[in-house]
Order: structure tokens, then C-alpha cells, then sequence
């Protein structure tokens, strides 16, 4: 007989919350998608950004260098705690006294 009509979720409502973070991961996953599609080592070997312990880090940090998301993608590996590979031009080790020096 009578449905019942359930209302939309309002702000403070719990679901409200839920759903609405669940956007802000979706947009903010797609704006990462979207430097780390304008990054230079998208388009080269992925080995010269994880070398063999005691390997040269050198062509890396070269590409890195030249790269126009060079921060976007520092930002993301000290934000995402990376521990492996050249991002945003530095190694894990300097990425390490990096944060130890922005606390």
C-alpha cells in the first residue's frame, strides 16, 4: 500500500560522510592519474628508476631532472611513503632526510 519514501542523505548524516569521501578519493585518484600520465619516466624504462642496490641512479635523476611533474611526484612518494625507486628525482635515502628535515 503506502512506500515508505526514504529522503536523500543530508550532511551530518553518516552515509552523507561516507559517500562524500568516497568522491574526494575518486577525483583525487584521477588527478594523480593524471601527472603521473605527463611524466617523463612513463615513457622510458622503469628499470633506470629502481636500480640494483648499489646500481647508478644517475639516468633517473637525469630524466627527473627535465620532468614537469618532477614535484607532483616527490610530493606523492613522501605522501604515500615510498621506499623504493627514484621519484620526483630523489632516492629512497634522500627522500628519508628530506621528511627528517620538514618533520
Amino acid at each position: 500500500m503506502g512506500e515508505e519514501v526514504t529522503q536523500p542523505d543530508q550532511p551530518g548524516d553518516a552515509s552523507y560522510s561516507s559517500d562524500l569521501a568516497e568522491d574526494f578519493d575518486i577525483l583525487f585518484d584521477s588527478v594523480e592519474q593524471e601527472w603521473q600520465e605527463q611524466a617523463l619516466c612513463a615513457e622510458t624504462d622503469p628499470e633506470a628508476f629502481f636500480p640494483e642496490k648499489g646500481g647508478s641512479t644517475r639516468e633517473a635523476k637525469r630524466i627527473c631532472k627535465a620532468c614537469a611533474v618532477r614535484d607532483e611526484c616527490l610530493e606523492y612518494a613522501l605522501e604515500h611513503d615510498e621506499r623504493f625507486g627514484i621519484w620526483g628525482g630523489l632516492s629512497e635515502r634522500e627522500r628519508r632526510r628530506l621528511k627528517r628535515q620538514i618533520g
